[in-house]
């Protein structure tokens, strides 16, 4: 068994808070299936105004969605993700698929890669030997030279 210093104040548990509450994957789930717009998001999720709009400006605030105007008169914004929000994208894939084999009781949704027309499914791997990896064949330690960065 390992310890880090500070286990609640990780890198997990910072983007837990912004991205724990209950509604957050669903709209980036949205977001990443091209629905940028308020009420469309709404409609698809069927969640209530006040809560969406908080989510959304808890987003836009941490740096993963932006707010962008397509109309002016009047006012009409759109989300868009940020390259932070598309970084979520593995986090997202995999949360789908572990739902699918886990909880659904639906067929999974076939995510298709586009150049080979292959059913694409998620995999961590090594990315200096390509080895599929799995939490035995990690070890967590801190990254000095990273933290130190500016």
């Amino acid at each position: 068994m390992y310890e880090l210093d500070r286990p609640i104040s990780c890198s997990i548990g910072r983007a837990m808070d912004i991205l724990g509450e209950r509604w957050t994957f669903l709209i980036l789930r949205e977001s990443f299936y091209g629905i940028r717009r308020f009420s469309d998001m709404q409609r698809n999720l069927g969640i209530a105004r006040n809560i969406l709009s908080t989510r959304l400006q808890t987003l836009v605030a941490n740096g993963i969605l932006e707010r962008v105007l397509y109309r002016e008169d009047p006012p009409r914004y759109e989300y868009k993700l940020t390259a932070a929000g598309r970084d979520l994208y593995p986090a997202i894939v995999t949360l789908m698929r572990w739902g699918d084999r886990h909880l659904s009781e639906e067929p999974p949704v076939v995510l298709r890669h586009n150049s080979c027309g292959h059913e694409a499914d998620p995999l961590l791997v090594c990315a200096h030997c390509h080895e599929e990896l799995d939490p035995h064949q990690v070890t967590p330690e801190r990254n000095v030279d990273l933290a130190a960065a500016p």
